[in-house]
């Protein structure tokens, strides 16, 4: 079952950044347990002007 996650791309970015800071040793791990898209997340974050730093392991 794949999480629900927020529409809003900025509500996105908090979400994401807070799993990854909390939970998560990486995004590809963080989307392969939580079942996500991660070419889907990413095309989003991408319109507000993130991109995932794999060295800090958040959207920057």
């Amino acid at each position: 079952m794949q999480t629900e996650l927020p529409k809003d791309p900025v509500m996105l970015l908090s979400v994401i950044n807070t799993k990854l800071r909390d939970y998560y040793p990486s995004f590809e791990k963080m989307c392969e347990e939580m079942q996500l898209d991660s070419v889907q997340i990413i095309k989003v974050l991408e319109r507000i002007d993130y991109r995932y730093d794999e060295g800090k392991n958040q959207f920057i």
